[in-house]
């Protein structure tokens, strides 16, 4: 697998990876924004977000009939549908594409659901890699903490409840989530991530992102031209008798 670099596209694409409750997501928003401050030209994309499947993905979830294989399939019809018709297009477009979640969700959670790495890498072998893949690594608590203070409980799927690990939610959301860091610091080395300690503080965080990204990318090449001609400058008129604005006003 080559990435978007070694195979030549205009554009950039930098994937934020981690478990549910890492922090990522914030990063990579806030990331955007500083992108867009600096009048880069960027696209987000985050996992599970076609409207191709998105009604199929709720529906199963609702109603937990998702086995491990129909949701691997699914979440890779999702991806596949984001790939060809938007990200790119917009890494041809020369555009910096930030991903929340790339295939290495898959390979980690699909494979701890019981499907064989074989098979899961297999159906998502069209992709290329990413430009830069940061893995958010926080730890489990850390991450449970962060989640049950946005909302009163766990969902199903998130506390890898399907998969009967333990009755208790938080237990399962450990085991759960425990095993899918496992598989993330088994790929860290083969797919080059740049961990990142997500047990700091969010500005901490924020400050060694941007820095690493602006070392990574020439910035400056994906910087958006003006959408419209400065105006001319203006002039005063000094000569034939035309005042000026406000001796007009003076004189009424």
């Amino acid at each position: 697998m080559k990435t978007f670099a070694e195979l030549n596209f205009a554009g950039r694409l930098i994937a934020v990876e981690g478990l549910d409750g890492s922090g990522k997501s914030t990063q990579i928003y806030l990331l955007k924004r500083w992108l867009e401050a600096e009048g880069v030209k960027v696209y987000f994309s985050e996992w599970n977000s076609s409207e191709l499947v998105k009604a199929a993905t709720t529906k199963g979830k609702k109603r937990e009939l998702l086995t491990p294989v129909t949701f691997s399939l699914i979440h890779a019809t999702d991806f596949a549908d984001r790939y060809e018709r938007h990200l790119l297009p917009l890494l041809r477009a020369g555009y910096i594409v930030l991903c929340d979640r790339y295939v290495f969700t898959a390979f980690a959670r699909d494979v701890v659901r019981g499907c064989t790495p074989e098979w899961v890498r297999g159906i998502y072998n069209f992709a290329a890699l990413p430009d830069i893949t940061m893995f958010f690594k926080a730890d489990l608590e850390v991450s449970l903490n962060r989640i049950l203070e946005g909302r009163p409980k766990l969902k199903f799927f998130e506390a890898g409840m399907d998969l009967r690990l333990s009755a208790d939610p938080y237990e399962s959301f450990r085991i759960f989530q425990g095993r899918i860091l496992e598989q993330y610091m088994a790929m860290a080395q083969e797919f080059n991530f740049v961990v990142m300690d997500a047990n700091q503080p969010v500005g901490r965080q924020q400050a060694l992102l941007r820095r690493l990204v602006a070392e990574k990318i020439d910035l400056k090449r994906f910087r958006r031209k003006s959408p419209l001609p400065l105006p001319p400058a203006f002039h005063p008129p000094e000569k034939e008798g035309i005042k000026e604005p406000e001796e007009d006003m003076a004189a009424a």
